[in-house]
């Protein structure tokens, strides 16, 4: 099978044209027994443990293990199928089981406990020292201190979490996959714009149905929720995607998302923390669970007097227009579209025609450029795991290889909703020679149709930006290690990369780069980008408690659970009381598709979308400050933040980029929660 396995043969980028389902499973079991050896020589080493033998050595284990793992759960994320999740619900057992043997390996612990309690005594940069610590706490953090019965305790409670996650998520994406809104009656479609009804129309077609078909499935949902005039079609649709994961049913998450967190919070305590979010945050820029709930609470005070005022200008607007008295969460968006319309006289069916997908593409390329002198080469001799994922090489300004960069912009049945970026290989210095990463981005975009291309959403554009921050991450990652490059940083400040790149899509000189007419190739008018600038903060106090509540559920389920619950819908009801604007829909249940916490890896870490924002929106005022492409400011981001990756302390880092600890008053200022000093 080595011979003929293309996983196990040697190749730059992946060969996904000859990659087959069943070539994973052995793959992954000879790599384990592979990366064993390479552990043993190390256990076996007769010197003295230091830190070449030892932690640069186990830095360099597993690498092809990493890269074909990491393949492998990519692809059950963005092009899966039912073979392919039978193969997880296989896999991930054995790769939990080889990761706790490597974690709880006590001759392997023992000689990194060697080396890093010798640690002032050696000399060591602050990229090893970080590596030294980053490891030690690895091994300490899951358990290698601890007595055989709790080490095997942790071993089950591991193996178990594992197989639950991905139940989560395959019961998440069925129940998006199996709903359809079918209309066949085109007064059903009153208010919603030719774009929506024909994506619709297309949908219907792919099932081989008549009239149109709506789906969970974002860029089908949310043009539904926002203009269709049919107050009962948009309550089914809304609580439809309410309703994920909690009917009773053999796809009900219910009972996972309770077994998920007790078993969190079991393994916490016996790593001798009080909750999984004292664990989680030991290793994050917050520190601890007090310092999140205290953020949390102090943003929502602020925010909550600005939402309430919103929130009564929506009623008063809908009772104008003879809508409902009482607002209802079905009503929300189809409201703030009609009010954000008559205010600033912008929707997203006016601003489409301005971009086409390509253009975004092209102009987030070319915003790259500017910033930090990279070029983007569309190419098709690299294989792709599916026809709509693009390809391009990445090139520096001298012409040297940065980067591979992959694409995946479109919906479709085996990929799960959302968007995020991944790496298939990283970035890494091995003997002098500099590897460059293999980045990619997923989103879930619309749809072209025959008639017309991708046109995004104003929305749609802040997330392909947000996405490609990250890849930007990944791409100018330019350190020793692997474990330490590109996002491999604290998980609340892995999205200021991100967060900080959506802030050039509301200014003029970024948007004339990308922003035209994709029939007349006229640029977007003055007068609509002075609208976006004008709408950006359009009901910015409900979006922060949207948020907030988001952040607070989860660290309810990660501080306040105490591991026993009757009802997950009244344990999230109490811990996302104080952000509620809508009445309770009583059949509603955000915890049992809350894929984040549940299946991603922001358990007791949502609080970093908010946290991140502080941070971006403080980092950006220094861009103001010079101009949004003045290069001795993207040089200094670049040099502390993008290329160090987690080398360092990201606070040292964010100080040395900006020369100050943020200011957290500058959120509130971008948003207009405050006045601007």
């Amino acid at each position: 099978m080595t011979n003929t396995n293309p996983l196990l043969q040697d190749f730059d980028t992946l060969p996904f044209d000859r990659i087959k389902n069943e070539h994973f499973l052995p793959a992954i079991k000879t790599l384990i027994k592979e990366t064993n050896k390479e552990i043993d020589r190390i256990t076996d080493n007769p010197e003295t443990p230091d830190f070449s033998n030892t932690i640069e050595a186990l830095e360099r284990t597993g690498e092809k293990l990493n890269i074909v793992s990491g393949t492998f759960f990519n692809l059950n994320s963005a092009e899966t199928n039912e073979e392919l999740q039978a193969l997880a619900q296989e896999i991930s057992p054995i790769l939990t089981e080889f990761r706790n043997d490597f974690m709880l390996n006590q001759p392997l612990f023992q000689r990194v406990k060697n080396v890093y309690q010798k640690r002032e005594e050696l000399d060591l940069n602050p990229e090893e020292q970080m590596l030294l610590d980053t490891q030690y706490q690895a091994f300490a953090r899951n358990g290698a201190n601890l007595q055989d019965e709790k080490k095997t305790r942790l071993r089950e409670i591991d193996t178990r979490l594992a197989k639950l996650s991905l139940s989560f998520g395959e019961n998440v994406l069925a129940e998006t996959n199996k709903y359809e809104l079918h209309l066949t009656d085109e007064k059903q479609l009153e208010g919603l714009p030719e774009s929506a009804r024909e994506a619709a129309a297309l949908t219907a077609t792919e099932k081989e149905k008549d009239g149109w078909i709506f789906t969970l499935d974002y860029p089908s949902y949310l043009p539904f929720m926002t203009y269709a005039d049919s107050r009962e079609l948009r309550q089914e649709l809304a609580i439809a995607n309410a309703t994920k994961g909690c009917h009773g049913d053999e796809l009900d998450n219910q009972e996972i998302v309770k077994e998920i967190a007790g078993l969190r919070l079991e393994r916490a305590q016996l790593l001798g923390f009080q909750t999984h979010a004292d664990y989680v945050l030991e290793r994050r820029m917050a520190k601890s669970a007090d310092t999140v709930n205290s953020f949390l609470d102090e943003l929502c005070q602020k925010a909550r007097p600005a939402a309430e005022k919103e929130f009564a200008q929506l009623g008063q607007f809908s009772r104008e227009l003879n809508g409902p008295e009482q607002l209802e969460i079905w009503d929300g968006a189809y409201y703030s579209e009609k009010l954000k319309q008559k205010l600033f006289d912008l929707d997203d069916e006016m601003l489409k025609p301005y971009f086409p997908l390509e253009q975004v593409i092209n102009g987030v390329f070319e915003i790259a450029g500017r910033l930090y002198d990279l070029s983007f080469e569309e190419v098709d001799d690299i294989a792709v795991y599916h026809p709509d994922v693009k390809t391009y090489r990445v090139s520096t300004s001298d012409g040297r290889l940065n980067s591979i960069f992959y694409a995946d912009f479109f919906p479709r049945a085996g990929k799960r909703g959302g968007a995020w970026m991944t790496s298939y290989s990283p970035q890494q210095i091995v003997n002098g020679i500099n590897s460059r990463p293999h980045i990619s981005i997923v989103c879930n975009f619309t749809k072209p149709t025959p008639d017309k291309p991708s046109l995004l959403t104003f929305n749609e554009v802040t997330t392909l930006f947000h996405e490609f921050g990250h890849a930007l991450h990944g791409m100018l990652a330019n350190t020793k290690y692997s474990g330490l490059s590109g996002t491999n940083v604290y998980w609340d400040f892995v999205e200021l990369p991100s967060q900080i790149l959506e802030n050039w899509c509301y200014e003029k000189e970024a948007l004339l780069l990308f922003g035209r007419h994709y029939q007349t190739g006229e640029p977007i008018p003055m007068e609509y980008i002075e609208k976006i600038k004008a709408s950006a903060n359009f009901m910015e106090g409900m979006q922060t408690l949207r948020q907030l509540s988001f952040g607070m559920l989860d660290m309810a389920w990660h501080h306040a659970f105490a591991g026993e619950i009757d009802s997950v819908k009244a344990f999230e009801s109490e811990a996302m009381n104080s952000t509620r604007l809508y009445p309770d829909v009583a059949e509603s249940c955000r915890s049992t598709a809350f894929s984040h916490i549940f299946q991603g890896g922001y358990s007791a870490g949502y609080y970093s979308y908010k946290w991140a924002e502080v941070l971006d929106a403080d980092a950006f005022e220094y861009f103001k400050e010079e101009g949004i492409f003045n290069k001795k400011v993207a040089q200094r981001f670049n040099d502390h933040i993008l290329s160090k990756g987690g080398t360092e302390d990201p606070m040292e880092l964010y100080i040395r980029f900006r020369g100050h600890k943020p200011d957290p008053e500058a959120l509130l200022r971008r948003a207009g929660l405050i006045a601007a000093s």
